[in-house]
């Protein structure tokens, strides 16, 4: 094994496509779950360990992360956070300040939470790497979204600080910026759609195991887009 990922959201649309593609690759994979119906989005397979945890809660960050780093020919190396949520509504003036910050804490709480966690394993195994993800929206806002665009522009400043943080402790923080990605939920929410324009999952698990491993130590603090034609 090469070393062992915390993957957020390995049960999502492209977390599940992540999960496969750093497996694949020889790393081991650990995945946070919530509820257990998301365990039939994984595949079967030895390196893969599953454990349940609110992402919103330290302690349950804190238990990921030793479940990580509980295997001592795989050492913890990377956090790949893919935790959050979408939402569009009425404009600032017509949506609650609870949605807004409903939105901005979905966003930010669980990346803040388990990278606070990982980071003291990443220094003492002498560095490692972060992934965040943003969204295209953070830099090109829509209306009816204050509260999604917010919260993801807010992943950008954060993953900007964490790099400037530690980078004197070889820890490495990277953020991709997807458009729209063709997973299962967004074709059902959107069935008319152009899908030819969308990006599939395992485009971008590529380039996030491409920010986890050695070829990419010399970029940290990257804002990365991942739009595709779209």
């Amino acid at each position: 094994m090469k070393a062992s990922a915390i993957v957020t959201g390995g049960s999502g649309g492209l977390g599940a496509a992540v999960v496969e593609d750093l497996l694949a690759a020889g790393w081991r994979v650990v995945v946070p779950w919530v509820q257990e119906k998301e365990l039939s989005r994984l595949p079967d397979e030895p390196r893969l360990e599953t454990v349940q945890a609110d992402l919103s809660r330290m302690d349950d960050a804190a238990t990921v992360v030793a479940r990580a780093a509980a295997a001592p020919d795989a050492p913890l190396r990377a956090v790949i956070n893919l935790v959050g949520g979408f939402g569009i509504g009425g404009r600032v003036h017509e949506t609650p300040v609870e949605e807004f910050e409903g939105l901005v804490q979905l966003n930010l709480r669980p990346l803040y939470l388990m990278t606070q966690a990982a980071l003291p394993e990443l220094i003492a195994g002498g560095g490692g790497s972060v992934v965040c993800v943003s969204s295209r929206a953070a830099v090109r806002p829509f209306p009816g979204a204050a509260g999604y665009v917010t919260g993801k522009a807010a992943v950008l400043a954060l993953a900007d600080a964490l790099a400037t943080e530690y980078k004197k402790d070889g820890v490495r923080v990277n953020t991709i910026l997807p458009g729209v990605i063709d997973t299962p939920g967004n074709r059902a929410a959107q069935p008319d759609a152009d899908y030819s324009t969308w990006v599939a999952p395992a485009r971008i698990a590529r380039v996030i195991r491409f920010l986890v491993e050695d070829g990419s130590d010399v970029v940290s603090g990257a804002h990365i887009p991942v739009y595709g034609a779209s």
